[in-house]
């Protein structure tokens, strides 16, 4: 298994763990949902890991790396941020991390989030 692949699989079991997180493949894209809401878009095409998430307390300072775009399909308005991150770098796991648990935050219901104990 890749690095790449390693990392993949790191960021969906992170991001797997919160309260009512379900993973799904609408569009034949791996998003991890809650209640419905996607909170991110993860995958990787051999050459670059890639992850979609809503930002809407760092979305500023994430954009300021030269790995993410704002978002398409209008999202980028709305804080979502999109990381493409090449392989053979080192990857910033813990931060991506971070990503993921602002995004659950933002997206989940707040009886979810209130149930966080990190």
């Amino acid at each position: 298994m890749s690095e790449l692949s390693r990392a993949v699989q790191a960021l969906r079991k992170c991001a797997l763990s919160y309260p009512g997180a379900v993973e799904d493949f609408p569009w034949g894209e791996r998003t991890i949902k809650v209640r419905g809401k996607i909170f991110a878009f993860l995958s990787q095409d051999g050459e670059k890991l890639y992850l979609t998430v809503k930002l809407p307390h760092s979305a500023d300072a994430a954009l300021g790396l030269p790995f993410t775009v704002p978002t398409r399909y209008r999202l980028g308005r709305s804080g979502w941020v999109s990381a493409r991150f090449p392989m053979g770098s080192a990857i910033p796991l813990d931060m991506f991390r971070d990503w993921i648990e602002e995004s659950y935050c933002a997206v989940a219901p707040k009886a979810l989030v209130r149930t966080l104990t990190r």
